[in-house]
């Protein structure tokens, strides 16, 4: 059993040690509830985010892994407040903006925005591709005269490797990946410090997906831009992102950064996730770890921890006890009673 070189984490450690992140959420919590009978009253609740807490700090991209229904998504909208969080704090550079709304709210959006998954359902079908892009410049209020609009207009789609011509067509008329660079460049049209990327390349060809992650890299580097990468692909994950977080019904189970995490995998459950990862032919690969069962639903979560219906590892003690998150080694966080 590894040496516990740290106190839980807490609230207040989180706060102390990082008032100089971009992003800090703490204890964020997101209920759905379920509604039902004769009046129409809540009946249960899906259970999307149960506590998470993390940071952010400038430049560095957080890449945020787990499996469908485990509440990624749900806590990136949380982040920038397109969805409301039930409970908990969210600080964007040390401003509480849980709660914020109106002007200043509006003010916000101008610096968190998001990169959305499905590049055919993200872009509008009846407006040309400069229309889109000049979309944000006009809600803002960016550029008094037109010509400084369509400026920054080309000046984002030439961003983003496509050309002016582009600019009078309909996103019907390009590809999936000329769509995401268009959704890209979208979300660049008012100068954000921060990026959702929501899956922005599992809807594309492998060969695609490429493009668009180097992409990405290369305005990160430009542009100083930090992101939250939400993915299913470990090995995308690991390519882009400086941290890795992973997520099982709606808890973050380990976090740490990825060469860390890749080499010295501890919780039971990143270690099956990265047992199946595909390794070429010649190359020796981990025991393949196969987990049993079903990920339970997030109305009724499994008292203690969540992962102990199908983990290896499990004992009474586990289906009792909640772990907390716990710093194991520098920046090395997991929630497991066994390691």
């Amino acid at each position: 059993m590894s040496e516990v070189l740290a106190p839980t984490m807490t609230t207040q450690d989180t706060s102390k040690t990082h008032s100089n992140s971009l992003l800090r959420a703490e204890n964020i919590v997101k209920r759905f509830p379920i509604h039902g009978g004769l009046f129409s009253r809540e009946i249960a609740a899906v259970k999307a985010v149960q506590g998470v807490s993390f940071d952010i700090k400038k430049g560095e991209t957080l890449g945020l892994v787990g499996e469908s229904g485990c509440g990624k998504s749900t806590l990136g909208r949380c982040l920038i407040r397109l969805i409301e969080p039930t409970s908990g704090k969210i600080y964007f550079n040390n401003k509480d903006i849980t709660n914020i709304g109106g002007n200043e709210l509006r003010d916000l959006r101008r610096k968190m925005q998001i990169i959305f998954q499905d590049p055919y359902a993200s872009l509008n079908p009846r407006m040309t591709i400069g229309a889109i892009l000049e979309e944000p410049l006009i809600i803002h209020n960016l550029f008094s005269s037109e010509k400084d609009r369509q400026d920054r207009v080309k000046e984002l789609i030439s961003l983003v490797g496509l050309r002016n011509e582009h600019l009078t067509r309909y996103p019907h008329e390009f590809s999936g990946g000329q769509r995401q660079r268009v959704g890209i460049a979208r979300a660049l049209a008012v100068n954000p410090e921060l990026i959702i990327c929501d899956e922005p390349v599992s809807a594309l060809d492998v060969s695609i997906q490429a493009q668009v992650i180097n992409l990405l890299m290369e305005l990160q580097q430009k542009l100083g831009l930090t992101y939250v990468f939400i993915a299913h692909d470990l090995k995308v994950v690991e390519h882009v992102s400086h941290r890795v977080a992973v997520m099982y019904l709606g808890k973050i189970v380990e976090m740490a950064e990825s060469d860390e995490l890749y080499r010295n995998p501890q919780h039971p459950y990143t270690k099956a996730l990265l047992s199946a990862i595909p390794v070429p032919d010649p190359k020796p690969r981990p025991e393949r770890i196969i987990l049993t069962g079903d990920v339970p639903s997030p109305m009724n979560p499994p008292p203690g921890c969540h992962f102990n219906p199908r983990c290896p590892i499990a004992s009474d003690e586990c289906r009792k006890t909640a772990p907390e998150l716990r710093n194991l080694s520098k920046d090395h966080f997991v929630s497991c009673l066994k390691v």
